[in-house]
C-alpha cells in the first residue's frame, strides 16, 4: 500500500458505504502503512492508531477502542471536502466513523445505543487554517487483526490512511510483553592463549576405565583457516568415493563443528559477577539458559577469568542447572579468592564428545569396503527368502516379505524399509528382531535410533513380547549423562548404573546380551568397552532417515563384520539429519545414509525386493487426513486402512463431519521479546487453547488424546504456559521434531507466521516449517482422527503445500476464520521445473527435496556429480557465504540428537528444542576414555593423530 492514493478514478469514490472485502494488509512488511511521509499538497491527514513500539495497539474484544483522524488545512484558500469514508474494513464492519467521541466502555447502554456510528462524512468546506476531528472506533467481536482502510477525498487530492488494531481476549492479554526485541550480541573479547586450570568435575562425569581411548582429533590449523575464511576446500568439488570418503565427511563435519563453536561464542560475557553457595559451588545467572539459549547441562564447562587481561583462565564444570542460574566448581584456589563482588569475562564451550565420535566412525567406515559404502560396486546376490510364521498376526504381506527377505540376508548391501508415516516399519524391524531372536540362537542383535524417545518405544515394543524374551537378554544401553528420573520405571531394570548413574556395562557381561538398543552415537560405548567387529550379526537402524551419515557410520564402522546383516528402516520424505551449518548441509551432510541409498543406486532406485521393502498400507490416519500427503509425496500410492467414518469429536462444530481436516483462519501478529530471538503468536495462542477448551468439555476428548505442534519454542512455552491454568500436565506441546514417530487422536498446529517478511526470510534461510516439506508433511500425518491447523491463510499460500492443504480443507467446506485470499495461480518461491521420478519406483517429488537441501538442479540431489564440469567449475578453492540471521533457527550448542530449525533440531528429545541438548551430549568426557587406540587409523591428507592435544587447550 501506499502512502496517499491520488490515482482512484471518480467512479471508485462515487458511492458512500461502498464496503469492498479489504484485502491482507501486512503491517510488518511495508513500514509505509503508517509512517507516511509530509504531504505536499495542502491538507494535512493524521494516522488513527499510531504504533507503539512497530506493534498495533491492543484493544479487548467487546470494548471499544477510539482514535482522532484530524483533516488540516495548511492553505490560505478554502478547501471543499468531498467526504471521508470508510472504504473497507476486516472483519467486515468492525470499524466506524463519528463525529463525536465513541461513549467510554464503562458508559451505560443508553448512551451507547445513542451514539450513532457512520461509513462516512460528506460535504464539507475547511477554511484557511481550520482542523476537522473525525473519530474512527471499533469494537471488535473476536481476536485477531482489524484493519480499516479510510479515503479521504477533499479538493483534488485522493488519500488514503489504514487502521490497524489487535483485538485480544484475557488469554493472549496475559501474554503481552512489553519488552522490546534486541538482537543478543557475542561479547568475547581475544585473549592471549594460556594454560586453562582444569576445574572439578561432577561425580557422574568421573572416569569409567574405557578399554580403549576416544581420540581428540583436534582441527588441523590449515584446514580451520581455511574454512573460517569461507574458501571451499577441494574435495567438496569431487564425486564422493572410497579414495575421498573419509577426507569428504571430516571437511563437513569440520564445517559444523566450527560453526557451533562461533555460535556459543555468542553467548560469552563480560564483566559478571558470580555468588558463593555454600562451601563447594559459585553460582552464575546466565541470561536465556531456561531458553536453552545456551543450552547447558551438567557436566558441561565454562572458562573464567578475572576481569583484566592478564588474568589466568580458569575452568569451571556445571554441577546443577536451575532455571537461568548455573552452579560451578572450579579449582580450590579460584573457591578460595573469589568474592562476590569480583568481576569476570565468562566463555561458554562447545561439547566435541559427539563430535570425536563422528570423525572416528568415517575414518574407520572406509575399512566397511563398498559392499556397505557403495553397493553398486558390489556384485548382485541371491537371497534366499526365508518362510516364517508371525508372530504378530497383524502384519501385513508387505511386512511379512520384508523380514522373510531379513531372515534369509547374509552379509551387504543392507537392506532397506521404507515408507510414510504410520505403515508399520517399526513394527516390521519388531517382528524380524522377534523372529531371529526364537530362531537362531546365535544371533546378536544391535537396535539403534535417532533419540533415547525412539530407543525407549523399540524397547517398549519388544516388551509386549516379553513371554518370548528372556528378561536377561535385553540391554538398554543410555549414556551416563541420561538422568535416570527421565527413564520409564518400567525400563530401568534392563539397563546398568551405579548410584543412579548409567554406566556401560564390562565386557564379560556385554558379550552376553542377545538384544542391545542404543542411540546411533551412544552405541560408541560399547566399542569403547571392547566389543569388536563381527559381535553383531544383525544390526537395525531404525529412523535412519534422521541420521546423517557420519553418524549412521557409528554403529556400522564399529561393529559390521563381512557376515553381518544390516537392516536401515526410514522415510526420505520425512524429516532428515540435523545439520546447523548450512553450507555444510547444501555440500552433502544434510543427506541421510539412508537417502543416499535409496537415491544413488539402481538396485535400491527399481525396488529391488532382494534390497528394499516398501510399505504402502497406512494404519493410523483418517483417509481424508492421508490423501494429501500421499497425493503430494508419494505418488499417491498410500492405502488407508483405517475406516473411513464421520468425525467423532463434533463437539468442536466441523462444518463437515466426514471430513476431519479443519482450517481456521486468524490474522495475529507474529512477536519476540528481549534478547530471545524465538518468534510466537499469542492470537493464535488463545485460538489454541480455546479449540482445546472446547475439545475437552465434558470428557469428549481425553487432554492425553491431544497434542499441539509448533515450530517455534517460544510459541510452545506461551501455549504451556497459557494451558497452565486449566491444568492439563497430559497434554504434550512441541515441535515437528518431537511428534516425529507419535500419533495423536486430535493434532492441533499452530503455524505462528502471519507476515510476508517473516516467512520469506524463513524461506530463504530454510528455517520454519512453512518452508521446510518434510517438517510439513510429518506435521500433518501425526494425527489419526482429527487434524486442525490454526493459522493465517494469507501466509499460508504463499507455500505450495501448504496452499494446497489450505484449499483442500476449503474445497471440502472445512474453513472457518477470516476471509480466504483468492484462489490465484501463484508464483511461489521454491518453483522448480517439472517433478522428476523418485526412488525405488516411487513417484517421490524429487525436486521438492532438491530445494530443501540444495536448492541446487535435481541432477544434483545426490552425491553423484559431474566430474568434468565440477572440475571445469572449480578449479582451484571457490568462495561461499554461509551467513545466518539470528533468528529461532540457527544452530546452538551441543547439538547432536535434538533439533528444534527451531528448530528446529530433529529426532530429538522430548521437550527439547532446537539447540537442545541430547542426552547423550555429555556422555563421556574427554577423559573417561583411557589406555590406547584400537587400531592405527588412516586419515585422510591434513589430518594426522591427535590423540594426545588436548581438545579443550589443557590436559585432561
Amino acid at each position: 500500500m501506499g502512502t496517499s492514493l491520488r490515482n482512484y478514478s471518480d467512479d471508485e469514490f462515487s458511492v458512500a458505504g461502498d464496503k469492498p472485502e479489504v484485502e491482507f494488509m501486512d503491517f510488518q512488511n511495508d513500514g509505509t502503512l503508517q509512517d507516511y511521509a509530509s504531504e505536499d499538497g495542502p491538507v494535512v491527514v493524521t494516522v488513527p492508531f499510531p504504533f507503539e513500539n512497530g506493534k498495533p495497539k491492543s484493544v479487548l474484544v467487546g470494548e471499544t477502542s477510539a482514535d482522532t483522524i484530524n483533516i488540516e488545512n495548511t492553505s490560505d484558500e478554502s478547501v471543499d471536502l468531498w467526504s471521508v469514508r470508510i472504504f473497507s474494513s476486516n472483519p467486515e464492519d468492525s470499524y466506524v466513523l463519528s463525529m463525536m467521541r465513541p461513549p467510554l466502555n464503562d458508559a451505560d447502554e443508553e448512551e451507547k445505543q445513542a451514539f450513532l456510528g457512520l461509513t462516512s462524512v460528506e460535504d464539507r468546506t475547511l477554511l484557511p487554517g481550520q482542523t476537522l476531528t473525525i473519530w474512527l472506533s471499533c469494537m471488535p467481536k473476536d481476536i485477531g487483526l482489524h484493519t480499516s482502510i479510510v479515503h479521504v477525498d477533499i479538493g483534488d487530492e485522493k488519500i488514503e490512511r489504514v487502521a490497524f488494531l489487535l483485538a485480544d481476549d484475557s488469554i493472549s492479554k496475559a501474554l503481552f510483553s512489553d519488552k522490546p526485541y534486541s538482537r543478543r550480541r557475542g561479547q568475547s573479547k581475544k585473549f592471549e592463549p594460556a594454560p586453562i586450570v582444569p576445574g572439578c568435575r561432577p561425580t557422574r562425569q568421573h572416569a569409567q576405565g574405557f578399554k580403549h581411548k576416544l581420540p581428540q582429533f583436534a582441527i588441523p590449523a590449515d584446514i580451520r583457516e581455511l574454512i573460517e575464511s569461507k574458501q571451499r576446500p577441494d574435495v567438496l568439488s569431487e564425486e564422493l568415493s572410497m579414495i575421498n570418503y573419509a577426507q569428504f565427511f571430516s571437511t563437513l563435519l569440520v564445517m559444523e563443528e566450527l560453526n557451533l563453536e562461533e555460535e556459543m561464542r555468542a553467548y560469552d560475557m563480560e564483566g559478571v559477577s558470580m555468588r558463593r553457595r555454600g562451601m563447594n559451588f559459585l553460582s552464575l545467572e546466565v541470561p536465556g539458559l531456561a531458553e536453552k539459549r545456551p543450552s547447558l547441562v551438567q557436566g558441561d564447562f565454562i572458562v573464567a577469568r578475572y576481569a583484566r587481561n592478564d588474568a589466568r583462565p580458569y575452568q569451571g564444570f556445571i554441577h546443577r542447572v536451575e532455571a537461568d542460574e548455573i552452579f560451578l566448581q572450579f579449582d580450590h584456589q579460584f573457591h578460595h579468592n573469589h568474592h562476590d563482588r569480583n568481576q569476570y569475562h565468562v566463555s561458554f564451550t562447545y561439547n566435541r564428545v559427539n563430535m570425536r565420535r563422528l570423525y572416528k566412525s568415517i575414518h574407520e567406515a572406509e575399512f566397511l569396503g563398498p559392499g556397505i559404502l557403495f553397493p553398486c560396486q558390489t556384485p548382485y546376490r541371491a537371497v534366499k527368502r526365508c518362510p516364517f510364521k508371525p508372530l504378530n498376526p497383524h502384519i501385513n504381506t508387505e511386512q511379512a516379505d520384508a523380514v522373510a527377505m531379513i531372515l534369509g540376508c547374509r552379509g551387504v548391501p543392507p537392506y532397506v524399509i521404507y515408507g510414510p508415516p504410520g505403515t508399520g516399519k517399526t513394527m516390521t524391524i519388531i517382528e524380524a528382531i522377534l523372529q531371529l531372536y526364537t530362531a537362531k540362537k546365535r544371533a546378536n542383535i544391535l537396535i539403534c535410533a535417532a533419540s533415547n524417545t525412539a530407543a525407549d518405544h523399540v524397547l517398549e515394543k519388544l516388551l509386549l513380547a516379553s513371554y518370548l524374551i528372556r528378561p536377561s537378554d535385553i540391554f538398554r544401553l543410555n549414556a551416563p549423562s541420561r538422568q535416570y528420573e527421565d527413564v520409564n520405571a518400567d525400563f530401568i531394570r534392563f539397563c546398568f548404573f551405579e548410584d543412579r548413574v548409567f554406566r556401560c556395562p564390562p565386557l564379560q557381561a556385554l558379550v552376553r546380551y542377545k538384544i542391545i538398543i542404543s542411540t546411533y552415537t551412544s552405541s560408541y560405548l560399547l566399542q569403547a568397552e571392547g566389543l569388536r567387529q563381527g559381535h553383531f550379526t544383525h544390526i537395525f537402524l531404525d529412523e535412519a532417515g534422521q541420521a546423517s551419515e557420519p553418524e549412521a557410520m557409528v554403529p556400522l564402522s564399529g561393529f559390521c563384520g563381512r557376515d553381518t546383516v544390516v537392516v536401515l528402516a526410514g522415510d526420505p520424505m520425512q524429516l532428515g539429519p540435523v545439520v546447523y551449518c548450512k553450507q555444510a548441509d547444501k555440500d552433502g551432510l544434510g543427506i541421510s545414509y539412508l537417502q543416499r541409498l535409496l537415491f544413488d543406486f539402481e538396485q535400491y532406485q527399481t525396488g529391488n525386493p532382494n534390497y528394499v521393502t516398501k510399505l504402502v498400507r497406512n494404519y493410523r490416519c483418517h483417509p481424508a487426513i492421508l490423501e494429501l500427503p500421499s497425493e503430494l509425496f508419494y505418488g499417491g500410492e498410500l492405502i488407508a486402512c483405517k475406516k473411513d467414518e464421520e468425525s467423532a469429536y463434533d463437539c468442536i462444530g466441523l462444518p463437515n463431519k466426514a471430513f476431519p481436516v479443519l482450517f481456521v483462519g486468524i490474522q495475529g501478529c507474529d512477536e519476540r521479546e528481549g534478547t530471545n530471538p524465538s518468534w510466537f503468536n499469542r492470537i493464535e495462542v488463545s485460538k489454541v487453547v480455546s479449540i482445546i477448551r472446547n475439545l475437552t468439555r465434558g470428557g469428549a476428548v481425553s487432554e492425553a488424546d491431544i497434542g499441539v505442534i509448533t515450530p517455534y519454542r517460544q510459541q510452545v512455552s506461551k501455549i504451556k504456559k497459557a494451558l497452565e491454568a486449566f491444568e492439563m500436565p497430559d497434554l504434550k506441546v512441541g515441535s515437528v521434531e518431537q511428534f516425529q514417530g507419535q500419533e495423536r487422536e486430535v493434532i492441533i498446529i499452530s503455524t505462528v507466521r502471519s507476515t510476508v517478511k517473516h516467512n520469506e526470510f524463513d524461506k530463504f534461510f530454510n528455517l520454519g516449517f512453512l518452508s521446510n516439506y518434510k517438517r510439513f508433511n510429518v506435521a500433518i500425518t501425526r494425527a489419526k482422527s482429527l487434524l486442525i491447523i490454526v493459522g493465517n491463510p494469507h501466509i499460508i499460500t504463499k507455500d505450495r503445500h501448504w496452499d494446497r492443504l489450505l484449499r483442500y480443507c476449503a474445497d471440502n467446506g472445512s474453513y472457518q476464520g477470516c476471509p480466504l485470499p483468492p484462489p490465484e495461480s501463484h508464483s511461489y518461491s521454491d518453483e522448480l521445473s517439472e517433478d522428476q521420478g523418485g526412488s525405488a519406483g516411487w513417484d517421490y517429488n524429487q525436486e521438492e527435496a532438491t530445494n530443501y537441501n540444495y536448492n541446487q538442479e535435481p541432477s544434483d540431489f545426490s552425491f553423484r556429480r559431474d566430474n568434468a564440469a565440477q572440475s571445469a567449475a572449480t578449479n582451484n578453492r571457490t568462495q561461499w557465504s554461509e551467513e545466518l540471521p539470528e533468528d529461532e533457527n540457527q544452530p546452538f550448542n551441543n547439538a547432536e540428537e535434538y533439533p528444534e530449525e527451531e528448530i528446529p533440531k530433529q529426532g530429538i528429545e522430548e521437550g527439547a528444542g532446537r539447540g537442545d541438548t541430547h542426552p547423550d551430549q555429555c556422555s563421556i568426557k574427554d577423559d573417561q576414555v583411557h589406555d590406547e587406540c584400537p587400531a592405527k587409523y588412516t586419515f585422510p591428507p591434513g589430518w594426522c593423530d591427535v590423540s594426545d592435544i588436548p581438545a579443550t587447550g589443557w590436559d585432561d
